[in-house]
């Protein structure tokens, strides 16, 4: 294609829309329909170019041509509360339950990751010297010690919140980072993986493994399926790096984007459920079979939710992004 013809063909379509953008509300019925006429044709001309001659500078300028004429064409909505039941009560779920094809694998591989590390170090004394001195491991297993203390060591409104703080930043960070092939990812989630496995070895080298569960799942079950989520979102966001699909590359990655955003919105709040059922469950004085059946009763709560509501509106075409009115239009691809 050459493009000082292109250019000198479409220049005065590009500068009549540019003209009738200037205009704002004052268009009459022709002019508007002739600007959306404008918006689509230079749509494709700046697809022509991208494909065929592309040049920086009328890229950029044609580009903002678009986006305000598509500003324009489809106006601007405010965020309303209803918006904010759908995506509780549709959106989060659906992207939850669409992604379980990365999550649950990942679930069930970190967990049995966690239990081979916890069986590796409680029958490995030679290991366990190697976490710590005789003395510190036997002060953090003892009763009373630093991991029945852990929980209940600041109060629990304070706790609960730096908490939730903690666990958000590491759902977040695998969220945003799954473009990365992943890689960040995996550190991310055998880092906790090792965490509880060093817990898990410790404390039953100690006899004292039924102490540890007894702390533990009351509120790391809800816990760690919203980090297993966020995981294989992750995960997920790496593999369309490699494979996007039918769709491009840069059109499948923003959509998986827009979900993974989403999806962090919506498991900060599960793991703000989880982080008062730390602070205030786990170190509370109910008998061990009353604190894990709140946790469990937590994560069946979850699992109801991903399993019934996001099922059918998945089912119902539902796909955790944003709706298409508030995407960024996606230019035709030239043959």
């Amino acid at each position: 294609m050459d493009l000082d013809v292109f250019v000198t063909t479409h220049r005065a379509e590009w500068d009549r829309l540019d003209h009738l953008l200037g205009r704002g509300r004052l268009l009459t019925g022709a002019e508007a329909d002739e600007l959306v006429a404008l918006y689509q044709r230079t749509a494709t001309h700046l697809s022509l170019i991208q494909s065929s001659a592309p040049d920086p500078m009328l890229t950029a300028r044609l580009t903002q041509l678009i986006a305000r004429a598509r500003a324009t064409v489809t106006g601007t909505r405010r965020a309303s509360w209803r918006d904010a039941a759908d995506f509780l009560t549709a959106g989060f779920p659906a992207a939850v339950y669409r992604s379980r094809h990365w999550w649950i694998p990942t679930a069930i591989l970190s967990t049995l990751l966690a239990a081979l590390i916890g069986w590796w170090i409680g029958t490995h004394p030679e290991v366990q010297s190697a976490l710590g001195a005789p003395a510190e491991l036997r002060e953090m297993t003892r009763p009373g010690g630093a991991y029945e203390t852990y929980y209940s060591s600041h109060p629990a409104a304070s706790f609960s919140a730096q908490v939730w703080t903690n666990n958000a930043q590491a759902a977040a960070t695998c969220l945003v980072l799954g473009a990365f092939l992943g890689l960040p990812v995996l550190y991310i989630l055998f880092a906790n993986m090792l965490n509880v496995g060093i817990g898990i070895g410790l404390m039953t080298s100690a006899g004292r493994l039924d102490v540890f569960l007894g702390l533990i799942l009351p509120h790391g079950l809800l816990e760690l399926t919203a980090v297993f989520v966020a995981a294989g979102t992750g995960l997920r966001l790496g593999w369309t790096v490699i494979d996007p699909g039918p769709t491009t590359r840069r059109a499948a990655l923003a959509q998986q984007g827009r979900a993974a955003i989403g999806m962090a919105i919506g498991l900060a709040l599960v793991l703000f459920v989880s982080g008062l059922l730390e602070g205030f469950v786990t170190p509370s004085g109910l008998p061990t079979w009353a604190r894990i059946s709140i946790g469990i009763a937590a994560e069946l709560a979850f699992l109801v939710y991903v399993y019934v509501l996001g099922g059918r509106a998945a089912r119902a075409g539902d796909t955790g992004d944003v709706a298409e009115a508030d995407r960024t239009a996606e230019l035709p691809t030239a043959a």
